[in-house]
């Protein structure tokens, strides 16, 4: 890892005490974090779930589906929890149709009914008691269209005023692969109307990584072959849930990943500043048609627009996905 990423790393965990002498490290820093996915579709909301599990400044309280075809989705997050030793954590059922997702074949053998840990069948009211009963404010992650969370809102519109946001969502500047125009992104676009209750509402503090930046995230080279070469459970699962999302017949065939757009909410949510990223204060307004204009009348937000260190950033990715799973 080279310098600028190292730097980067321990500014990440510092306020967790990693380099404090042992039993200086208080449990209590802990971020309070729910994770709102729309997991199955594309695979990169399951390389997020996997780095917010091995990311120690998160206390993870809540895994809520997004986008429908909810049993499809928690199981595949049942599942990586119960690799991960972290059964404790509850899942959130959001509302909608069931349906399939490309990583069923990974979960044909998995029991949703025989998950260890809570299912809630209600996940807009356990988003809801999950912020409400925390003593510390939540910081939500959301991936996803943001169906479960507009529902949320809906119900009990109180819930912005003590939590933080942290989405990945939008397009300012540049667009899919890095396109110099902005593009309508998925998760805005898929429900616009959604995405204007979430993205308007008065969080106690809101940020996005929009295509400019998660956009052009991806692992390839001697990262990703470390990767492979990892005995690590975790890694493991997660490799093998992206082989059978791209429809390979062996991890041989994978030499690169698909772009992790959503594992830089994650990073995103990590506490102190944000060395690898630039982040702009920007009025942000989400139209019609589902793009995510600047614009005056807009919610002011954090806004990465751009990478400081990107190869940093793949750096730290790695690091993460590498290192132990959190303990409950």
């Amino acid at each position: 890892m080279k310098c600028t990423s190292l730097a980067a790393w321990l500014v990440l965990f510092l306020p967790l005490g990693w380099a404090l002498p042992a039993g200086r490290a208080r449990a209590a820093e802990k971020i309070p974090v729910i994770y709102d996915s729309d997991t199955g579709d594309d695979i990169d909301d399951t390389w997020a779930l996997v780095m917010l599990l091995k990311s120690p400044q998160f206390d993870l309280k809540l895994v809520s589906t997004d986008c429908h075809k909810a049993r499809s989705r928690a199981k595949i997050q049942a599942k990586i929890l119960t690799v991960a030793g972290r059964t404790d954590v509850p899942i959130a059922l959001g509302p909608g149709p069931d349906g399939s997702t490309r990583q069923d074949a990974w979960t044909e053998d998995f029991d949703l009914d025989k998950y260890p840990g809570t299912v809630h069948k209600d996940g807009v009211q356990a988003i809801i008691d999950t912020i409400r009963s925390s003593k510390r404010p939540i910081t939500v992650i959301a991936v996803g269209p943001l169906q479960t969370l507009s529902a949320a809102l809906e119900k009990d519109p109180g819930i912005a005023s003590e939590a933080r946001f942290v989405g990945m969502h939008g397009s300012v500047r540049k667009g899919y692969g890095g396109r110099s125009t902005p593009s309508a992104e998925y998760n805005v676009r898929r429900d616009a109307r959604a995405a204007q209750r979430v993205l308007s509402a008065p969080w106690r503090e809101i940020m996005i990584t929009p295509l400019d930046t998660c956009g052009i995230v991806n692992l390839g080279g001697q990262r990703f072959q470390k990767l492979k070469e990892s005995d690590d459970p975790l890694a493991q699962a997660l490799l093998e849930n992206y082989r059978i999302w791209a429809k390979k017949s062996s991890l041989d065939q994978l030499h690169r990943s698909s772009t992790l757009y959503d594992t830089v909410a994650v990073y995103l949510g990590y506490p102190g500043p944000k060395e690898l990223a630039k982040l702009e204060k920007l009025p942000i307004k989400v139209t019609d048609d589902g793009f995510t204009r600047i614009d005056p009348s807009g919610r002011r937000m954090q806004v990465a627009t751009e990478w400081k260190d990107l190869e940093g950033y793949r750096d730290l990715l790695v690091e993460v996905l590498l290192s132990p799973a959190v303990k409950r």
